[in-house]
């Protein structure tokens, strides 16, 4: 494989900006000789004309441009890591991971950050994502890491970690004909105006949080979007809406105005996962990802909620 000389595609990019040799080289530091070295060696490695240059102008050729194109958001990248790591080390603070996690955090997921910092100088930074917009943050870059719902089913995301299958409960309004029963049948999900998520997650998502039809094939009724957890649960206390929801938040979240049912028949329990773009994972989440899966190990699951 070729080995890749970052001065090269830090001066081909520069070039692709300034089409001026003389340019490129005061921009650089270099001597013009030095710029026609380095565009020359590129070509060569690559075995390719990157740039065209006569006597009255310079510009990159098709296949040029299209490598700078490409080539520029590594380069840009590459910038940024070692501007992040030149501050950390002025500071002499350290390696920080940024997770995301909607609606609340496991105590097992504080417990893993906290020995993440502790033993292996790593520290995170938690911060909450939109309810239906599960992957963007990740994808973007924006975040190195998520605690979503699954499924998964994009090839540019690794799911790291998997946390115990949990129910999903239903939540209604304390006043709700159905709150005293303790338990629902699923088909009971098509009589009732279910709340969904809201945000740009796949439409694979959006229908394991709520489901289009019941396993009988009724349909399910939403008519209405929320953009968070609490935001949902003020709607069903107000007695119009029903909600699904994880056992672990229903422990977390107690309320005099809302019942959190048990649904026989549910085809699926709700299960969420550690995920991180498949081109950015770093041993810093794969020991994230061995320091969760020692925490849950610790933690008896129960496999049902008592009515």
């Amino acid at each position: 494989m070729n080995q890749v000389h970052v001065q090269e595609i830090e001066c081909l990019l520069t070039l692709a900006e300034e089409l001026h040799f003389g340019r490129t080289a005061v921009r650089l530091g270099y001597s013009q000789s030095r710029v026609s070295q380095l565009v020359a060696g590129l070509e060569r490695r690559l075995g390719v004309r990157l740039v065209e240059r006569t006597s009255r102008r310079v510009q990159l050729t098709r296949f040029g441009t299209q490598f700078a194109d490409e080539v520029r958001p590594a380069y840009e990248s590459l910038l940024t890591v070692f501007a992040q790591a030149s501050e950390r080390a002025s500071r002499g603070s350290l390696c920080q991971l940024r997770i995301g996690f909607s609606g609340s955090v496991y105590e097992e997921v504080t417990e893993a950050c906290r020995r993440l910092r502790a033993h292996h100088e790593v520290a995170t930074a938690l911060s909450e994502i939109p309810l239906g917009s599960p992957f963007s943050a990740v994808l973007e870059g924006r975040l190195d890491a998520a605690v979503v719902e699954l499924p998964v089913r994009d090839a540019a995301l690794t799911v790291g970690f998997r946390f115990p299958p949990q129910d999903r409960l239903l939540a209604v309004a304390s006043s709700h004909p159905l709150a005293g029963a303790g338990r629902v049948h699923v088909e009971e999900l098509a009589h009732l105006d279910v709340l969904r998520p809201t945000g740009d997650a796949p439409d694979y998502w959006m229908a394991a949080r709520v489901p289009l039809t019941t396993p009988a094939g009724a349909p399910v009724r939403s008519s209405t979007g929320i953009a968070t957890l609490q935001e949902g649960l003020v709607l069903v206390a107000a007695g119009d809406h029903a909600m699904l929801i994880c056992r672990p938040l229903t422990e977390r979240i107690i309320r005099s105005d809302v019942r959190y049912l048990v649904i026989d028949g549910l085809p699926e329990p709700s299960q969420m996962a550690l995920v991180w773009r498949t081109d950015r994972a770093t041993p810093h989440l794969a020991m994230l990802s061995r320091l969760l899966g020692e925490e849950f190990s610790r933690v008896e699951i129960p496999e049902k909620l008592p009515a």
